[in-house]
């Protein structure tokens, strides 16, 4: 049991060294590494989160031989270690369904750099999951910022080019807002570590001293991060970034990048200032206001869309502002149904990116609606696969959206003041997501007399158990919910 609690660091030690050997490899062999490598950290996150859940405690990881705050510190519990593990399994899922499509869309003396990308970012989200020192967190930030960028613009056309670009403009305006925050908390509070600058920012709190730079400091971190996981009205890199990136990248950083920013805010909420602090500042009631507004009008501009790439796209930007409204609520409850929703949102997300490649593949290439009439029954599997990811979406009962919207209509009870707003947004937001996905499944549904290239039996088959393993996934959270909200209640629990 005490050798586990080695596995976090393992595990970020492994992402960062095969990122350091694909740059000398083969594409095939960095993509074999690859591969290996996010199954194992799979594993060692899923022994990870057995010892915390059979000991039902957090534990604390020395880096090196001096103690914090001189040296740095890994801290894990449930919530960290599920976290980590679903990181893997979605990412080692994306990287799978959308391999085949790779080398026709990057240059092929290209495909070592594309996985040295996919080892930074992974151990990117590792160490945004696992670390308890804020500059590392930081680090890791813009880790995260540049591999994501990469993984645009690595296509090299110039939608890409034009999106990369938008992405890193609006992505170091967060940088450079998260950095000030910071430095704010570290000059007020004399430490880097989460727990030490918890404990400084209590009695501070007690006796009022620095209340007007705690509260801008609180305010620079909630902006900074919300605009590099694209908060409405913030979002405006988002859709070209997803729509024109490869299908593999469209998937992670849609499910994976900007979930990794939300946790870490979730971190900074519980680890580092406290959260009733955070709720006595009122940013949260900001937080919650443009959450409502995500919900609507990212639906709204869905709706408006003619690329199914892109319309899932604008889909993400209203699933992020659920995550924020259910932080704004300023209850336990709503961080609950928040951070199942990340769940819900990342392997569904991810999903219909998979399932959309599948369509475009027998429609000529084509994105558009027009083209796509009757996808669905020249593959199949796609076809269900995405109407499987749209009825979760829609919030059908069977599937993971389904408990995140249950989940968040639960929380809103508790706090008299936003529940009619939210109730009402719930709604509205969920009649738009039905609208757009349902218009989508009965396009690929409607029967048209023309024949269109088919797709090879060994891409399908690989290409089915992907679909298939997504499938499971999302019914699994549809139908097992209970044992994960319980997670992450006492994964909070342990935050605090």
């Amino acid at each position: 049991m005490e050798f586990m609690s080695n596995f976090p660091c393992f595990s970020l030690i492994l992402s960062m060294c095969a990122a350091i050997v694909s740059s000398a490899l083969s594409g095939k062999w960095a993509r074999r590494l690859n591969t290996a490598v996010i199954a194992i950290i799979g594993m060692l996150s899923a022994g990870t989160l057995y010892l915390t859940y059979v000991t039902n405690q957090s534990y604390v990881y020395k880096m090196g031989r001096f103690s914090a705050p001189w040296g740095n510190e890994i801290r894990f519990g449930n919530l960290e270690a599920m976290m980590a593990l679903f990181f893997s399994v979605i990412m080692l899922l994306s990287i799978w369904g959308g391999r085949k499509h790779l080398l026709a869309e990057i240059d092929g003396f290209k495909e070592n750099l594309y996985y040295v990308l996919l080892d930074l970012l992974m151990s990117s989200l590792l160490a945004l999951v696992y670390t308890n020192d804020l500059f590392t967190a930081y680090v890791f930030v813009e880790i995260n910022t540049i591999s994501a960028c990469g993984l645009i613009m690595i296509r090299e056309n110039g939608h890409t080019l034009e999106a990369a670009t938008r992405y890193m403009i609006m992505s170091l305006i967060g940088s450079g807002l998260l950095l000030f925050g910071l430095c704010i908390l570290y000059d007020i509070t004399g430490h880097l570590l989460m727990s030490n600058i918890k404990e400084q920012v209590t009695l501070l709190v007690g006796t009022g001293e620095y209340h007007i730079p705690l509260v801008v400091a609180i305010v620079f971190i909630s902006v900074g991060l919300a605009i590099k996981s694209a908060l409405f009205p913030f979002h405006s890199w988002l859709p070209d970034a997803y729509g024109y990136s490869t299908v593999s990248s469209a998937a992670i950083l849609s499910s994976l990048v900007s979930k990794g920013y939300i946790f870490l805010l979730i971190k900074v909420f519980y680890r580092v200032i406290g959260f009733e602090v955070i709720c006595q500042s009122k940013v949260i009631n900001v937080l919650f206001v443009f959450g409502l507004c995500g919900m609507i009008f990212g639906s709204l501009s869905a709706i408006r869309e003619n690329d199914i790439r892109r319309m899932i796209a604008f889909s993400s930007v209203a699933q992020i502002g659920y995550i924020y409204m259910g932080f704004g609520l300023g209850t336990e409850t709503g961080m609950v149904a928040s951070i199942f929703h990340i769940l819900s949102h990342a392997a569904t997300k991810s999903m219909l990116f998979i399932a959309a490649v599948g369509l475009t593949d027998v429609s000529g290439q084509s994105k558009k609606f027009i083209d796509l009439t009757g996808a669905g029954y020249r593959n199949i599997i796609a076809g269900i696969t995405f109407t499987v990811g749209s009825l979760s979406m829609v919030g059908v009962p069977l599937f993971s959206g389904f408990i995140s919207k249950i989940l968040f209509a639960q929380s809103c009870v508790s706090n008299e003041n936003k529940m009619l707003p939210t109730l009402i947004c719930l709604a509205i937001s969920t009649i738009l997501n039905a609208i757009y996905f349902m218009k989508t499944v009965l396009r690929i549904y409607t029967p048209v007399h023309t024949e269109h290239k088919k797709i090879k039996w060994k891409y399908a088959i690989s290409y089915g158990v992907v679909c298939l393993l997504f499938i499971g996934l999302n019914i699994l959270l549809g139908m097992c919910s209970e044992p994960v909200v319980s997670l992450i209640r006492s994964g909070i629990s342990m935050f605090a």
